[in-house]
């Protein structure tokens, strides 16, 4: 989906709130004593603001100016360094901490997705640790993401929104169709949204070519281990560097 466009940003906290997921994000920054921490695909900066705390440096990184100017706006949000761009503005060895929350992982497809690993690699320093989640493709949740045409009240206006979604290929790409109608100005935005599901295994192997290892896979925000069933909708990595202990 295209988050440039002010009008999906306005809307973007109604369908992404804070909840367990930044909770375990929360708990883990705590107890890993980071000082640097970087949320690559920050948003809206729901999460990013309240990581911040006495001591540290909070680094807010995003492609999309449109999300970014938005969360300046936030509260709290003079504690937070905002970049726009990619992986590739993580200055080498600067993070003890590294961020993908929500779908941030999946939506990085192809090659770009083994060039955001290198960067975090890179950008991690001695004991850094990445911490993101992924879909589990054997749920197939692609199957319950076809929506019928349905309206609600937004910040944006009255809004009709729809959506088809096709199965993945052999790489595992998804792809959806979003059509979002604004009724009171009768703006129409159609977009493509991408989501690359990736195995447990596909991850692993992906991170050890980048240097990294996995540390632990949990299946929650509770930490529960990840057992590779069909009936876990989740995986969430914690990633340490290959050599630590």
């Amino acid at each position: 989906m295209s988050y440039d466009d002010p009008r999906l940003v306005a809307i973007y906290d109604i369908d992404n709130p804070d909840g367990p997921d930044h909770d375990f994000f929360r708990a883990q920054a705590g107890e890993l004593k980071v000082r640097t921490i970087v949320d690559l695909g920050c948003g809206t900066e729901i999460l990013t603001v309240t990581l911040a705390a006495p001591g540290r440096r909070i680094l807010g990184i995003d492609p999309s100016e449109s999300m970014l100017n938005f969360a300046r706006q936030r509260p709290g949000s003079d504690r937070v360094e905002w970049v726009r761009g990619t992986s590739s503005r993580i200055e080498p060895d600067s993070a003890d901490l590294v961020i993908m929350s929500g779908n941030v992982a999946m939506h990085i497809l192809g090659d770009d997705w083994h060039r955001t690993l290198a960067d975090i690699s890179a950008g991690l320093t001695c004991g850094g640790r990445l911490l993101f989640e992924s879909r589990n493709p054997l749920r197939e949740a692609w199957k319950e993401w076809n929506d019928m045409p349905s309206e609600r009240d937004t910040p944006a206006g009255r809004l009709r929104e729809s959506l088809v979604t096709e199965p993945p290929g052999a790489d595992g790409i998804v792809v959806m169709h979003v059509r979002n109608e604004f009724l009171e100005s009768g703006a129409v935005l159609q977009c493509d949204q991408k989501l690359q599901f990736r195995s447990a295994e596909q991850i692993r192997a992906d991170l050890e070519n980048a240097g990294r290892r996995v540390a632990n896979v949990w299946r929650d925000w509770e930490r529960n281990p990840f057992e590779g069933t069909p009936a876990e909708p989740l995986m969430v990595f914690e990633v340490a560097r290959a050599d630590d202990v």
